[in-house]
């Protein structure tokens, strides 16, 4: 049984015109999205500005309202979670983009970490010092960091603070929306590095958001891949990385830098190529609207909205 199950999600957001501001049409962010989570993998959502992959974690959450469909975590149904489902509203926690712009620059880091403490668990101000520290050394931080301010640190740290909030209440499903895209190259490592040890060591479950193909490669279990509201691919690594079958998806794979000299050439043909088919196969790929058509199974594993199938 899966842990997270998404079914045939839809999040329309209303467009208003006229002197009345009546709805005369919508914006279907999400449109139709359906994927599962086993308990303590990772699963990649994927795709370009637009395509609604954070919309979707955010309905998931209870941050955006769902028009349609359901979402059942650890055999509860939480759709359109509401606060009478206490126990779901803190099993489910989320990591944000910015480090920068997250935290409550007025605010000194004990209060930041303690807030969803005081929220939801009667301690003492000593349980509750000794357990934001306790957090700040799980995350790489010095337990005196509780007195400094948000601005005192790299954003890497500020990251790691982020961080230390998100599993104080130890979560069982964490949705991390682009915890990386704000940081340096170098520090992105740091961080994802980090994310997979403490997943390892508290059991968690991620559902990680990015537009970053090569981030979701290095920490996914199985990936869905996004483009205007709907999937246009879904499988393990193996099959989005080694057998892209939608243009959208070889599109993306064919973005992704390699390092590798030896393969500069083969990688610049593949663009070639995919460019060429992307220009023209396009029509083929996708309906009068310009969406993705149903996803199909093409093995085990590997489902691929191809043309003419829905």
């Amino acid at each position: 049984m899966s842990f997270l199950e998404v079914k045939n999600l839809k999040v329309h957001f209303p467009i208003t015109g006229g002197l009345l501001g009546r709805t005369i049409d919508h914006v279907k962010a999400v449109d139709g999205v359906s994927f599962s989570i086993e308990k303590g993998k990772t699963y990649g959502l994927v795709g370009e500005s637009g395509s609604g992959k954070t919309t979707t974690g955010r309905a998931i959450i209870g941050l955006n309202k769902i028009t349609s469909g359901n979402v059942l975590f650890d055999g509860q149904d939480i759709t359109n979670l509401r606060r009478s489902k206490m126990s779901a509203r803190r099993d489910i926690q989320m990591i944000f983009q910015d480090p920068y712009s997250t935290l409550n620059p007025k605010k000194r880091v004990f209060d930041i970490v303690a807030e969803p403490l005081r929220n939801y668990e009667n301690l003492s101000k000593r349980e509750e010092k000794k357990r934001v520290q306790e957090l700040l050394e799980l995350v790489g931080l010095s337990p005196e960091s509780i007195h400094k301010y948000p601005h005192e640190f790299s954003g890497g740290q500020r990251q790691r603070i982020g961080i230390a909030r998100a599993i104080a209440l130890k979560p069982k499903l964490i949705i991390a929306d682009e915890p990386v895209s704000a940081l340096d190259v170098s520090v992105q490592a740091q961080v994802l590095n980090f994310m997979q040890k403490i997943q390892k060591e508290l059991g968690l479950t991620y559902l990680f958001i990015s537009h970053d193909l090569g981030i979701i490669k290095h920490m996914c279990d199985r990936i869905g891949i996004m483009y205007k509201g709907r999937y246009v691919e879904e499988g393990t690594p193996e099959d989005i990385f080694t057998n892209p079958q939608h243009i959208y998806s070889r599109r993306l794979v064919a973005a992704i830098p390699d390092i590798d000299p030896r393969k500069r050439e083969q990688q610049l043909q593949f663009r070639r190529t995919v460019k060429e088919e992307y220009e023209q196969s396009y029509n083929d790929y996708f309906d009068d609207k310009g969406l993705a058509y149903q996803l199909q199974p093409v093995s085990d594993t590997h489902l691929v909205a191809l043309p003419g199938r829905g």
